[in-house]
């Protein structure tokens, strides 16, 4: 027999867990206050809201970020694990929501609210506008997919291909061409299985890198490359 997905909790089956969670720590809860799934209330501080989706999606996001102008303390609680919840993580610490996911008829706190504080990663960035800088003109298309990336080490390598394609050279006059600055360390990576050392400092091409410098040639100076 065809195994069945267990059924996923009503939003009226979160309530219960989301409220003896709350309740646990003091809150007094009530539900459907002000067009909010649950209101929870401790002494003076700001509200809690929790928002009640089945599943996670942008539905209950957008109504997350509403209630964001009621106060910072709002959580989203789903009855099932959201796919990719790294990514979810990522989003709502972004958003400044929290998060509870319902299990087993048990509410848990996977994320708690706060603003969002951004952490640059210098080195991305770097390598970011490094690639930016030293791919020549715009050989991509914007979306694409299943189709090779033509990234400014790729293209350096070509250019190697094409320069070495008249016979083997020193590296010495590779760097005098001007134009492939990084060409010791592409033809010793050989990430395409073009180049090979045939002396000290000299290069040229493999089988495979001859038979692609051909094809380049008989396709002609416009084209793409794969």
């Amino acid at each position: 027999m065809p195994r069945t997905r267990p059924a996923l909790p009503l939003e009226v089956e979160l309530y219960p867990p989301v409220k003896a969670l709350l309740e646990d720590q003091g809150y007094v809860v009530k539900a459907e206050v002000g067009g909010c799934d649950v209101v929870a209330v401790r002494g003076d501080e700001p509200p809690v809201i929790v928002e009640l989706k089945r599943t996670f999606g942008l539905g209950v996001v957008l109504q997350g970020i509403d209630r964001l102008a009621v106060t910072d303390a709002v959580y989203v609680a789903v009855g099932v694990w959201p796919p990719k919840p790294d990514g979810v993580r990522r989003l709502l610490r972004r958003l400044g929501l929290g998060l509870i996911v319902v299990s087993h008829g048990d509410a848990a706190v996977v994320l708690d609210p706060a603003p969002y504080l951004p952490r640059r990663n210098r080195r991305r960035a770097a390598r970011l506008l490094g690639e930016h800088q030293r791919r020549a003109g715009d050989p991509n298309t914007g979306g694409s997919t299943r189709r090779p990336i033509m990234t400014a080490y790729r293209q350096e390598a070509e250019r190697c291909l094409r320069h070495l394609a008249a016979g083997p050279a020193h590296l010495r006059t590779l760097r005098a061409a001007g134009d492939v600055p990084n060409a010791p360390s592409i033809l010793r990576r050989d990430v395409y299985g073009w180049f090979e050392r045939v002396d000290r400092g000299i290069y040229g091409l493999t089988p495979k890198g001859e038979q692609t410098a051909a094809e380049r040639a008989s396709a002609g100076p416009g084209s793409a490359s794969t």
